[in-house]
């Protein structure tokens, strides 16, 4: 009896040792791919989430994560050309730039789209109400047709509509989800947060990556087009342009974004805040994977000391 009941006590200690670990992955438009590699180095040290759940692209690398098909994700983006990026956008005007059929048609032929209830991995997403501004906790439902409404960023993509409510993108009420973590039952919550390196002095000046990376090949047109799509970095002193109509709706969600993930981050904060500083990165530039992956390795890399310290 009495070693049954040493026993029960040493089997407690060790499931109270554990914590129950979540990872919150943040929107961020093509730097998402930084998930990729943050996810990677997390592994690599013994870090494996308990339950996951995103923002808009975080969204997506996250039900890819759960789904167990992280490799063929990253696969596929570190092929992808801009030229590639450009043939996937199915042009519209009604209610975005983008209606995002022909993406989520190859999403569905890459990767299976299962149920939210079958995966290994607890899941959810977030998504706003367009007519209310309200924050919307999607947990069950087809996998990518969570992701598609967690990644409708006013403007570019369409909005969708489920269960008679338009949606748009989380990231405009939520958009580093450490609240639902929390709510899932995470007792340390790590989070990826993107929006750092978007604004600022960081926009500025290039960060240097540790990783070695290739050198991407744009074509000439596309480095026209890119200081109107990136917004125009000026020299001090130097007197600045009007910038584009893009260029100003961007950047003025990029402000939106980072004003609310810095108040729900004081009010609501990670144990680990992963931030990833890739401020050169454009809205659309997601053939630039490797890049993005390699600083979200740095970025893990950063905050090692305090990842062993709470977790391992």
């Amino acid at each position: 009896m009495h070693r049954r009941r040493a026993g029960h006590r040493s089997d407690l200690r060790t499931h109270l040792s554990k914590p129950r670990i979540g990872l919150a992955l943040g929107a961020g438009s093509a730097r998402g791919w930084a998930h990729i590699g943050a996810i990677r180095a997390l592994e690599e040290r013994g870090v494996k989430p308990d339950l996951i759940c995103g923002t808009s692209i975080g969204a997506l690398v996250g039900a890819v994560y759960a789904s167990g098909e992280l490799d063929q994700l990253e696969s596929w983006v570190t092929g992808l050309a801009w030229t590639q990026v450009v043939r996937l956008m199915d042009i519209t005007w009604k209610g975005g730039l983008i209606r995002g059929q022909r993406l989520f048609n190859l999403f569905r032929a890459t990767f299976q789209d299962r149920e939210i209830s079958e995966l290994a991995i607890p899941f959810g997403a977030i998504a706003t109400e367009l007519s209310s501004g309200r924050e919307i906790w999607l947990r069950e439902g087809k996998l990518l047709d969570v992701v598609r409404a967690s990644i409708a960023t006013p403007g570019l993509f369409t909005p969708v509509i489920r269960n008679g409510v338009i949606l748009v993108d989380g990231g405009l009420v939520n958009p580093v989800p450490v609240s639902m973590c929390r709510a899932l039952g995470a007792d340390v919550v790590i989070a990826v947060d993107l929006s750092w390196g978007k604004l600022g002095a960081y926009r500025r000046r290039r960060v240097p990556n540790e990783t070695p990376v290739e050198q991407r090949e744009e074509p000439s047109w596309f480095e026209r087009l890119r200081p109107g799509w990136l917004g125009a970095v000026h020299a001090a002193g130097q007197e600045p342009e009007i910038p584009s109509i893009f260029e100003v709706f961007n950047t003025a969600l990029d402000i939106v974004e980072q004003r609310v993930a810095r108040s729900r981050l004081s009010g609501e904060p990670a144990d680990v805040l992963i931030t990833p500083l890739l401020p050169d990165f454009g809205t659309m530039e997601y053939h630039r994977a490797k890049e993005a992956i390699a600083e979200g390795r740095v970025a893990v890399e950063r905050m090692m000391p305090l990842i062993e310290r709470v977790i391992l």
